[in-house]
């Protein structure tokens, strides 16, 4: 397998730092509101350490989201926000379907655990019945990487991005393609949450 960096983000860097923005300013005003409550009670000096108690947080998490991305070289994923991450999946603790419900549109990701360290790569992002995925190099470069473990984690994920390929060539709809089938599982109302691996393996094994 090439050594060579495979970027592995799925939304563009405009799309991210426009969502970044987003959460930046849905926090300012929420600390604005917040600190003026309790300007209002307690003076203005506790309303204004009050508002960034509550702002910092959000703009550092805002400044991390637009910073962050992830990429693969050889069998080891990295990820970069105000520093750097990496798990090489050939050894990898633990492998995860990781499902993200948000503003209406729904993740689907492959959390890896190694080394007290974890990254969550984002393989698709629907809402409604279309969305975003990642690309067919992206999605092979996974499965082989995946499958190299040799073990039965690796083999069921590296089968399952195998398949959306497969559907994606057939030229289905996304509704129809293995990881928004897979994603649709989750319950809704939970903001994030891992599905059983009986359940993907489960699901995978009933794929053609």
């Amino acid at each position: 397998m090439s050594d060579d960096k495979l970027v592995l983000d799925l939304l563009d860097k405009a799309t991210v730092r426009k969502r970044a923005r987003m959460v930046a300013i849905g926090g300012i005003m929420v600390a604005l509101a917040f600190g003026a409550i309790v300007g209002l009670i307690g003076g203005r000096w506790p309303g204004v350490i009050a508002g960034a108690i509550v702002s910092v947080p959000v703009i550092l998490l805002a400044m991390s989201e637009a910073r962050r991305t992830v990429w693969l070289a050889g069998t080891t994923v990295y990820v970069r926000a105000f520093g750097t991450r990496k798990v090489d999946l050939a050894v990898a603790d633990g492998l995860d379907l990781l499902v993200t419900d948000l503003r209406g549109a729904r993740t689907v990701g492959l959390f890896v655990r190694g080394g007290k360290k974890a990254i969550n790569i984002a393989l698709s992002m629907y809402a409604g019945t279309g969305g975003r995925e990642l690309g067919v190099y992206q999605l092979r470069r996974l499965a082989d990487a995946l499958a190299a473990r040799g073990d039965t984690p690796g083999l069921v994920f590296s089968e399952l991005l195998v398949a959306q390929l497969r559907a994606e060539a057939r030229g289905m709809a996304a509704a129809e393609r293995p990881l928004y089938r897979l994603g649709s599982l989750a319950p809704a109302g939970r903001m994030a949450q891992k599905l059983h691996p009986d359940a993907v393996s489960k699901f995978v094994t009933s794929l053609d």
